[in-house]
Parts: C-alpha cells; structure tokens; sequence
C-alpha cells in the first residue's frame, strides 16, 4: 500500500476500467468518463514492492490475525466465548445532532439472531438505502465491531445514505447458505416492514454493498432478488440500483499466482483462506463449489438472470484475492452485464477499514460518485 501522501491533495495511485452491458462488454474505458476525485491520478501506476503501511495500521493488523487465530480450534471450531472479549464492540447511538449519524439495533427473527443496525445520517432525504454485509471470513465480526459501525457510519454521513448493516449467522456453526438466506430475508423484511426505516429513506434506489466475504454474500442475494423477481417471492418497494463488492471472497482450488506470491499476506493469508472456506461450505465440497468459484466451471449462470445490477469492484495489488476478484468482473463482462473495477496496486485487503490510508478516502470519494450516477441514471 502506498506510504501516507506528503500533501493533502496528493492522491494514491489507483486504475479504472470500465464495461457495459451486452452492447459494449468489450470496450473499457478510462476514468474521465466518470470524474470524480481520483481522476487527476496515475491511470497506470507502478506498483511498489512491499505495501507501505503506517505503524499504526501494522499493529492493527497484527492484533486483528492474532485474536483470530487464537479464537479458531485446531478442528476449525472458533472459541465464541474467547472472542467475545476479544471484538471490540459499539452500542447503537441514537442522536439527534446536527451533523451526526444515529443508530439503532432493529430485530429481523429473533430465534436465529438475526438483526441489524440502521444507521441515519442528519441529511435531509430522500436518501438511497445501502445494505452492507461485513466482512470476516464468514466466520467472525458483527454490525457491532467498532471497525465496522465505523464504516458505516462513516459511508451514511459521506455518501449520505441509510446504511442497514445486516448481523448474518456465523460459520462454521451456521454453514452455507445459512447467510444468503440471512441477508435475502433482511431485504424481504424491510420491503414488508418499511415503517420501521426513516421517511427520508428510498427504498426505490437500494443498493448491495459489502466487503471480503461480505462482498460474496451480496453477490449471491443480488442474484436471489433478481431470479426471485419473475417468481411469486416479488419485492414491492425495494429496487436494487447497483452492487458495491470490496475486494470480494471469491476463490478455488486452483492456486492463482497471487496467491503463491501473497500467501502469507496480512489478515487474508492462503491458510487461513482454506479454513474460512472449509468452514462456510457444505461438507464434502471443495473451493469449486459454485458459493465460492462464482465464475467456475459449476458457476450459477447470470446471462439470462433480468435485472442484475451494475456492479462497482474493487481490487489491491497487494489482496491474495485479486486474481478470483479480476475473473469475477471478466465474468460479469461476458454475462453481458455493466462493471466497473477500480484497483488500488499498492493497498492490502481490508485497506479500506483504516481511515488513517488515502485510499480509504479514495474509495468512499468512488462509492458517492457510483451512487449519484446510478441514482440519476434511474429517473
């Protein structure tokens, strides 16, 4: 990742390519058909070496690995009780401050756990919905990790937005497709129960947006609306606009060269990568499945699948993730479905979550102008 920008207005090297749909998945496109803060950047930076990161979030990193690690049995099962005190959590906020962003725990099914936390910026509406999904592997965090109500109270009071942040059930206890089920009934519940958001929220222009394995839930609910949209299961109010995936969990059982050169990369090494995975899927299936190997050979195909949303991807140089990440969008392409990537080459997985790093700005700046044009794009 890149070192701390000396000048404030200097900005870290990042690429975009652009696709459309079917008419013109073959042509990219550079950036300046889209500006935004980014644009004066490099279109085609050198990435560094080694990713250079600031003390602070080198020790933030190492203690993130360190708890997970300590948490998880050597037969794969996590120590919830240990972890308990180890996730820093934060309590809903309810504020009605000029400036602020309230919040607020909202229960979906209590017999499986499943909630969310709404966040509610003090902008006046409308405002576009954003359902998020964390990311942890599957397997750790929650809407109430301070790193995350972070996140998302910082995206409801930047893009502005209502921010839902989905608490979906766990791995390994809760194994595929407990959590695509989770995050489609968090959808369908607020599409039943809308009283239950602001009057400022738009249920009309929604979005899916999600980080790691986050990103690979919302993918998968993204493809359950669609297909459930020509079924009897049809959403009244919800409208799905666009797809935000950070840096998504996808993978295989190939090893792709990212990740023989990364594979003992921070926070998402190759190791425990395959524990996540041998967590989250059904037994006796491999990375190849298709939850996991979105464009492999046992892929859902999403050709025909009518109302996918556009999809803005994110990829790091430094991420063992990236080559399933890059195959991810060269799929969306030949499905004939819109995609933009922007990747960050000297930035690490989870770059995003430190707001210390340029790029994190960087990429929240990408997310508000994503928003905006497809918000315009629908009236």
């Amino acid at each position: 990742m890149a070192a701390l920008a000396s000048d404030a207005n200097e900005l870290p090297p990042r690429k975009m390519i652009t696709a459309g749909g079917a008419d013109d998945a073959a042509h990219d496109h550079d950036s300046s058909s889209f500006p935004t803060p980014a644009a004066s950047s490099s279109l085609n930076p050198k990435p560094n070496n080694k990713p250079a990161l600031p003390w602070k979030t080198r020790i933030a990193i190492a203690l993130l690995s360190h708890v997970t690690d300590f948490a998880r049995r050597s037969d794969g099962s996590i120590n919830r009780r240990l972890l308990h005190f180890l996730d820093f959590t934060s309590p809903p906020t309810p504020s009605t401050r000029r400036g602020h962003v309230s919040s607020s725990d909202i229960t979906v099914d209590p017999a499986r756990h499943l909630w969310f936390r709404l966040f509610s910026p003090s902008s006046p509406g409308p405002l576009p919905v954003i359902f998020f999904f964390h990311g942890g592997g599957f397997a750790f965090l929650s809407p109430a990790s301070s790193a995350y109500d972070a996140v998302c109270r910082r995206l409801s009071r930047e893009l502005p937005a209502i921010i839902i942040s989905v608490n979906y059930r766990l791995s390994p206890e809760h194994r595929f497709p407990a959590q695509y089920d989770d995050g489609f009934d968090v959808l369908r519940y607020v599409d039943e129960h809308p009283y239950e958001l602001p009057q400022k929220a738009d249920l009309g222009r929604c979005f899916l947006a999600g980080d790691s394995a986050g990103a690979n839930i919302a993918h998968h609910v993204a493809v359950r609306v669609c297909k459930s949209s020509s079924s009897s299961c049809c959403f009244e109010a919800v409208r799905i606009r666009g797809l935000i995936s950070i840096q998504p969990f996808f993978g295989g059982e190939e090893r792709t060269e990212a990740e023989i050169r990364l594979r003992n990369a921070p926070v998402v090494s190759v190791e425990r990568t395959d524990l996540c995975w041998k967590g989250f899927l059904p037994e006796g299936e491999d990375r190849d499945h298709w939850a996991a190997n979105v464009s492999g050979p046992k892929a859902v195909d999403i050709a025909g699948v009518e109302g996918f949303p556009a999809v803005l991807l994110f990829v790091a140089g430094f991420d063992p993730l990236r080559d399933w990440q890059k195959r991810y969008y060269e799929w969306l392409k030949r499905s004939g479905k819109e995609a933009e990537m922007v990747e960050y080459p000297n930035s690490i997985h989870a770059f995003y979550v430190f707001p210390e790093l340029p790029e994190s700005a960087q990429l929240v700046s990408e997310m508000k102008n994503f928003v905006d044009r497809k918000i315009k794009s629908s009236f």
